[in-house]
């Protein structure tokens, strides 16, 4: 064989070979890419539940597991006392969580644990009691999330004291009852915005520390919601969703006066811009408690409730 052609033919057969790896290498490395999950027929990013409060006169949790299966939710948050209740009247916790699974739905969170954060030491361990069975009861309905309220801070709180409280409940919930404790910020409370809950959720140096922001305590805490690109949606254990009411003083606002999500002023759409922006992957939660609304039938007010939410969120058009 010609010596220069063996060349030419050897040079281009190592040149094609390389090619052809160098295209299997990147098809190999190529990452898999996951379609992200999407609730209501693909209409939201985030499943959309209905905090209980939104329809507190239907009386028994089964009769409002049904609305929320009934309206369409992806989930259900209850109240401490309508898992008592239940139980009082002699239901089966873990029954229930299994009927609401069964029927497409869970139970993210449970509204909560009161009186869990008090104003001293002798007082934190005289609530444990309480606090260890309300975390009990949001294990047994299978939630992974119990509300931390710090109704019981006081005034001119001690910040360490209240990280310290917040450590140990997250050691005693995830520890002894698989459930996380979410801290709430509420305008009503001495703990009452974004900035001081997220400052005591790092501050216990806890890699499963969370907090709950709620829009309507974002609003009248008259702190605003710019806060919230600064941070990651990871430390969000839920979304709390609703509105405020239009030609109010905000200074005048109570929970009562919280309207259906797009009938108030809230930029809510711009919020879920945001919310989507930093990661947030849990529920966006119902929570209202307008007399108003108590008056009509419960079933049409969660059917309501859930096609504003969902409107919002198609306008944000995340």
């Amino acid at each position: 064989m010609d010596r220069r052609k063996f060349i030419s033919g050897a040079t281009a057969t190592a040149l094609l070979t390389a090619s052809c790896k160098g295209s299997i290498s990147t098809k190999i490395e190529e990452p898999a890419t996951s379609k992200e999950k999407r609730y209501q027929n693909g209409k939201s990013p985030w499943p959309i539940c209905l905090d209980t409060a939104t329809i507190r006169p239907v009386k028994g949790l089964d009769k409002k597991v049904d609305i929320a299966i009934a309206a369409g939710y992806d989930a259900i948050e209850p109240w401490d006392s309508d898992l008592m209740e239940y139980e009082k009247n002699g239901g089966d916790l873990k029954k229930l969580g299994k009927r609401i699974r069964d029927a497409g739905l869970f139970v993210p969170s449970m509204i909560g644990l009161w009186g869990c954060i008090p104003k001293n030491e002798e007082e934190f361990q005289a609530s444990l009691p309480a606090t260890r069975n309300r975390f009990r009861m949001a294990s047994e309905i299978g939630c992974t999330y119990a509300q931390a309220i710090p109704n019981k801070v006081g005034e001119d709180y001690d910040h360490a004291f209240v990280v310290s409280c917040y450590a140990r409940l997250l050691a005693i919930g995830i520890g002894e009852y698989n459930v996380i404790p979410a801290l709430v910020f509420v305008k009503m409370f001495p703990l009452k915005t974004m900035g001081q809950a997220v400052g005591v959720a790092l501050d216990t140096n806890h890699s499963q520390a969370k907090i709950i922001p709620d829009v309507y305590h974002m609003y009248i805490s008259e702190v605003g919601f710019n806060g919230m690109k600064l941070l990651n949606g990871a430390i969000f254990a839920i979304f709390q969703f609703n509105d405020a009411p239009k030609d109010m003083d905000i200074k005048m606002m109570e929970d009562k006066h919280r309207v259906f999500p797009g009938d108030g002023i809230l930029p809510l759409p711009e919020i879920l811009k945001d919310l989507k922006s930093i990661g947030y992957k849990g529920c966006v939660s119902l929570e209202m408690y307008n007399p108003e609304y108590y008056k009509e039938d419960m079933l049409e007010i969660a059917k309501i409730g859930l096609q504003k939410t969902i409107d919002v969120i198609v306008k944000a058009e995340v």
